[in-house]
């Protein structure tokens, strides 16, 4: 009893040490466009606009670290900071070690070819080809599943970042790039003459949250509440035109993960 006494107390001063020092310590990889972009030094995108609301929500100011994809979730556990605003799919097994806020986009899985390319028309025709994602995240993961059912094998190439994918989808090293539906629209629309997307998504609906310690509880409640408030003021739906071109509804709890 007294260890899960302190087990509570230490969850629940994480939120009162961001609130004492007045600032919520944040980290993603700012190479994951339109979510988290790197424009000469300067952060920039959705993660960045809601997050800068949600503190402000809050009444704390709050601060930015720009590490790999790979070392975000370590770095969470290690409390390196407070929270990872990289957006994380929700996954079955990912739930078990972290907790989540409510959605904040749409994650599914699909998938990106050279505009030119004729030679795949649906995802199924990715068979026998190869396809680039970055190394460590979910819809690589649902690639491979995918791709275990196609009559033909699929060469899988993971890298650390997807604009390493999409560099090498340009010059004609791989045959299409995996990601999330929001991040291939966003690159397709920057570069239309170069990439196109291939519909429909072939992964099961997921979405994008952020992830605290799964200890946090009362942060995450904070965030929630605040993420929450966002999208009831107008803010989220401000935010979903700037950065995707559209507004979309997103559930108001945490779903069941599907994956």
């Amino acid at each position: 009893a007294l260890i899960g006494g302190t087990r509570l107390a230490f969850a629940d001063d994480t939120l009162a040490e961001i609130k004492k020092r007045g600032e919520l310590t944040t980290a993603t990889e700012m190479q994951f466009p339109p979510f988290d972009i790197s424009d000469n030094g300067v952060y920039k995108g959705v993660d960045r606009d809601l997050v800068d609301a949600v503190a402000k929500e809050m009444g704390v100011k709050v601060s930015y670290l720009d590490l790999p994809w790979t070392s975000v979730l370590p770095g969470l556990e290690a409390k390196k900071f407070d929270l990872c605003i990289a957006p994380v799919t929700i996954t079955k097994e990912r739930m078990k070690r972290y907790a989540f806020s409510v959605p904040i986009a749409d994650a599914t899985a699909a998938l990106m070819k050279r505009a030119n390319d004729a030679s795949i028309m649906k995802p199924e025709d990715i068979a026998g080809k190869t396809v680039g994602g970055q190394k460590g995240t979910s819809q690589v993961e649902q690639l491979k599943a995918f791709a275990a059912k196609l009559p033909k094998p699929v060469e899988v190439k993971e890298y650390v970042d997807n604009n390493q994918s999409y560099a090498d989808l340009a010059a004609g090293r791989i045959d299409a790039s995996v990601n999330s539906l929001p991040n291939l629209q966003y690159a397709a629309a920057q570069r239309s003459d170069a990439f196109a997307v291939i519909l429909p998504p072939f992964g099961q609906p997921t979405y994008f949250s952020w992830v605290a310690r799964l200890d946090d509880k009362t942060l995450m409640d904070a965030i929630n509440a605040a993420i929450l408030k966002v999208e009831a003021d107008g803010t989220m739906g401000e935010i979903q035109k700037k950065w995707f071109g559209q507004t979309t509804d997103l559930p108001k709890t945490v779903p069941e993960p599907s994956i």
